[in-house]
């Protein structure tokens, strides 16, 4: 058998550079490995024998970064198992054994050791030179074995078993929609739609000297003091002396020496720091670094803390004592290369940096916990995190087992993570329904434990009576409506003309607690088929090839590019208003938006502005997202989109700000056309005070001989903090007189055309041709929610069509009324080019639109189904869209490039 030797140079950790001894062994590197999806148990008699040598492999890692486990037989095909997330290339569910030796120096003989396995899926059962250690699980946590009087001096055997089954199913549901045993697990800690279910070990695989290491301590800071108190699980002896030293980077700032005050076994001091020492926050994350020791003994630590408090202050989050707002993102625990989370603190800055780079404060992990690599990337950035239990549940409290091991989970992250002043937040799980007096009793218990942050019982709730209040325990409430009402745009944007003067106060401000719009957006993008190359790993990206193919067969291949951008800036435009409404809502404490990248699992839901690779998808850059996400947002209120020429634009300013009061202010304001100055102003004030206040207002008429775009845009004098909207002002229209016969008869319509006439054929939509339409995209994934397949228009703004109706080559408000009042006809394959196409979702990838034209027999057709009959005066989107369509058809331009016949124009009131 191969034996695998460490060198004890390179074990060799140094507590300082005085005391060069060696504490730390590491067990990084080549382990022989063996799967044993039987549980047959003959990879632990093989390596009891140590017969013939096993596959050797890497640690930390998985086996699929290592290429084993079963291939996948999948091919690329438009059905549910390939459509519904990313394919692992190869697939293992069950026992792996892990086997190697090691040296152990002669003068640990007798010392009492800890093993340490650092992110484990999810049970691992440990054996030393053949005897067991016992088991231990855990998703979030290392797994810990105390080894002692097994070990020998020079040459030893570990072997470890890895369990990656679904151990506890109570954590998650599952759904039919889901039939295979590799697509079962919603929890994002133990999923194949996100990191996947790995088999390994990810990060430290140590054994240290026990006696050398101070444990679970536990650091409370208070700010109203400047107090740092320290809690040492120890047992009291007649005189025990901590000795302590505070640094910031190199600089040592204080040091001391004092007794423990012991009672519970736990023994705690409290340091007094100076005034010069400065909070922990978003906009100034100091960070210090404690150095403890136990005088009289070996036992040592360092770690890092920052002076922070989080509170509810009568119904409003408060950090340190000042109101916070938290523009948050979700993390879905999604790894398109390694298939499992990324470890170190520089993976996650670089990460997290991205995050902040958009206007980010604040990162929710659904329905996981990252490891420390994540939190020691927050402190350093100043984000808020919201860890999860590893917890999705419709069934909660039915399994005793389940019960126990989510409360063991509960306590293991706060005693690991819990010191991080970044982890200000904690939820029992994400959406769950059952037994909401467990849940109640978890989050009291878990406070009674640690007061160092705010606690729910869930991340909402879709169980009736739950997700609409708060429960009785929660510190704090995440959710997407109230008793009142909805508290995100998904409620109102496909059913309310836009208006730019709304929040959601009136459904929210008799929560008497902090209040959190949950998993805002969600607003589907078309997928990117370059990405494809990306997936150089584990994953494969099998939906976006399906997807591809099918676009192929259907001739609509190269408007692929067009496709992405087009719903990607429609999903923009809703992202800025769905967050603006948030930030104008006085009573409002943040949002967590889903989200910033994509989520290419439950249905490949590509809801992100960038990719799953964090990368741009060019659609929006994070300058222009901070305008409108960031510590200081100016806001405006105004009353609509669309004015007629000689209409008052009426606008109140509002600014979210964030940071502190903001004295002697000004706020420029101006209205530009593409070439011209229209408008602009100043709004000035002695203050503005931390919140969201309206702080004044202006108003101008609008002129326009010619329909027109305009920008509206405010600036904070003398910063960076800026915003725009766009709005549109159309002159008073009379239809033109011309040859031009419009009609909604398709029989009248045939006679004309057969007369050689230009025909504008507009059917009553009460004919119902074709499929609802609606102004927003598909919301989240068409394979998990059936709805208009409309993922945004796609046109061609210079387009003679369009001369009298500015647009650009994606949806914008002006649309809005015109996508509400049609609906989407499937052209199938009718030889037009859609003048106003309707993106189709992936699931199908038609050719349909809203408009198009065409040569019919000896006339000339122009068809639409945008209603263009019915309260033109109140409607004046509309009104002008007919007024430039028939402009365009009494034009020479007026060429269709096809031609159709009336029996194949006829056979689209089929549909």
């Amino acid at each position: 058998m191969n034996k695998l030797f460490l060198s004890l140079s390179a074990a060799m950790i140094l507590w300082s550079c005085s005391e060069p001894a060696t504490h730390e062994i590491s067990l990084a590197g080549e382990w022989q490995v063996m799967l044993d999806s039987l549980d047959q148990g003959v990879a632990k008699r093989w390596f009891e024998q140590q017969s013939t040598p096993g596959v050797v492999m890497q640690l930390p890692g998985t086996i699929d970064e290592n290429g084993l486990g079963v291939k996948h037989s999948l091919e690329p095909q438009m059905n549910d198992t390939v459509l519904f997330n990313l394919t692992r290339r190869q697939y293992y569910t069950g026992k792996v054994w892990y086997h190697r030796t090691f040296d152990l120096p002669a003068d640990w003989n007798d010392e009492e050791l800890l093993l340490t396995l650092e992110r484990v899926l999810w049970r691992s059962s440990v054996w030393i030179n053949g005897k067991s250690l016992g088991s231990a699980e855990s998703l979030s946590t290392p797994h810990r074995y105390s080894v002692k009087g097994l070990l020998k001096p020079g040459e030893n055997s570990i072997s470890i078993l890895v369990d990656n089954s679904f151990i506890h199913r109570g954590i998650s549901f599952e759904h039919e929609r889901y039939p295979t045993p590799e697509a079962q697990g919603f929890s994002h800690a133990y999923s194949n739609h996100t990191q996947g279910k790995w088999n390994g070990i990810l990060g430290e695989i140590s054994l240290q000297r026990k006696g050398t290491l101070l444990k679970d301590v536990r650091l409370y800071t208070e700010v109203s003091s400047r107090t740092l108190r320290i809690e040492v699980p120890m047992k009291a002896t007649d005189e025990t002396i901590l000795s302590y030293t505070i640094r910031k980077d190199r600089d040592e700032l204080q040091s001391g020496e004092k007794p423990l005050t012991f009672s519970n076994e736990k023994g705690s001091l409290t340091i007094q720091l100076p005034e010069h020492f400065e909070f922990w926050e978003e906009l100034n994350p100091a960070i210090y670094t404690l150095d403890l020791r136990v005088n009289g003994s070996d036992a040592r630590t360092s770690m890092e803390f920052g002076l922070r408090e989080i509170r509810d202050q009568e119904g409003v989050l408060q950090v340190n004592g000042q109101r916070v707002f938290l523009r948050g993102n979700l993390d879905c625990a999604v790894f398109p290369v390694k298939g499992r989370t990324d470890m170190t603190k520089a993976e996650w800055l670089k990460t997290l940096k991205v995050v902040r780079s958009y206007g980010f404060n604040h990162i929710r992990f659904h329905s996981w916990c990252p490891p420390k690599g994540a939190f020691e990337a927050a402190d350093q950035l100043g984000m808020y995190l919201q860890v999860e239990l590893p917890h999705w549940s419709l069934d909660v409290g039915a399994d005793q087992a389940t019960n126990e091991f989510l409360e063991n989970e509960a306590f293991s992250i706060l005693r690991e993570y819990g010191n991080h002043p970044s982890f200000v937040l904690m939820t029992m799980g994400n959406e769950l329904e059952g037994d909401y007096e467990l849940l109640n009793k978890l989050v009291a218990k878990v406070r009674a434990s640690d007061t160092r942050r705010l606690y729910t019982t869930t991340t909402f709730s879709f169980q009736k009576g739950i997700g609409q209040t708060p429960q009785p325990e929660d510190d704090y409430f995440i959710t997407q409506w109230t008793d009142k009402g909805w508290i995100r745009g998904q409620g109102f944007f496909n059913t309310v003309s836009p208006r730019f003067d709304q929040d959601f106060e009136a459904r929210l401000s008799h929560i008497d607690k902090p209040i959190i719009s949950h998993e805002i957006g969600q607003y589907a993008i078309y997928p990117d088929f370059s990405e494809i190359e990306k997936y150089t790993g584990v994953w494969q990206a099998l939906n976006f090839e399906a997807i591809r193919l099918d676009l192929e067969r259907n001739g609509l291949l190269p408007l692929a590019p067009k496709f992405t951008q087009a719903s990607g800036q429609l999903a923009a435009l809703l992202y800025k208003e769905d967050i603006e409404r948030a930030l104008k809502t006085p009573s409002m404490d943040g949002f967590q938006m889903l989200q910033l990248q994509d989520y290419p699992g439950h249905g490949t839901a590509l809801v992100g502005l960038l990719n799953v690779f964090w990368e741009s998808k060019g659609i929006m850059d994070s300058t222009t997202f901070r305008q409108f996400n960031a510590p200081v947002v100016p806001l405006l209120r105004f009353e609509k989109a669309a004015y007629r020429s000689g209409e008052l634009f009426e606008a109140k300013v509002q600014v979210a700000n964030f940071t502190k009061p903001i004295e002697d202010f000004q706020l420029n304001w101006e209205i530009r056309d593409k070439s011209e100055l229209v408008a602009n102003g100043r709004v000035v004030g002695d203050s503005i005070p931390v919140g969201n206040e309206i702080v004044g207002e202006f108003s101008t008429e609008l002129k326009a001989e010619k329909a027109k775009k305009l920008t509206v845009r405010v600036e904070l004098e003398g910063t960076a903090y800026r915003n725009q909207w766009d709005i549109w002002v159309y002159p008073k229209v009379t239809q033109p007189k011309s040859d031009v016969v419009y009609t909604q008869s398709f029989m009248e319509a045939k006679k004309l055309l057969a007369a050689g006439k230009s025909v504008l054929l507009n059917p009553n939509l009460k004919e119902k041709i074709g499929e609802p339409n609606r102004f927003g995209p598909i919301f989240w994934s068409q394979l998990m929610f059936e709805q208009p397949s409309n993922m945004g228009l796609l046109v061609d703004p210079e387009h003679r069509a369009f001369t009298d109706f500015p647009t650009e080559y994606h949806s914008n408000w002006q649309w809005w009324d015109l996508c509400t009042n049609s609906r989407i006809v499937q052209l199938g394959d009718l030889e037009v080019k859609p003048l106003i196409r309707v993106i189709d979702n992936f699931t199908t990838n038609r050719n349909q639109g809203l408009a198009f034209e065409a040569n019919v027999g000896a006339g000339k057709l122009l068809f639409t189904t945008i209603d263009l009959y019915s309260l033109l005066d109140e409607r004046v989107e509309a009104r002008q869209l007919r007024y430039s369509l028939m402009r365009y058809m009494d034009s020479e331009a007026f060429q269709p490039d096809q031609s159709i016949d009336f029996q194949q124009l006829s056979s689209l009131k089929k549909n």
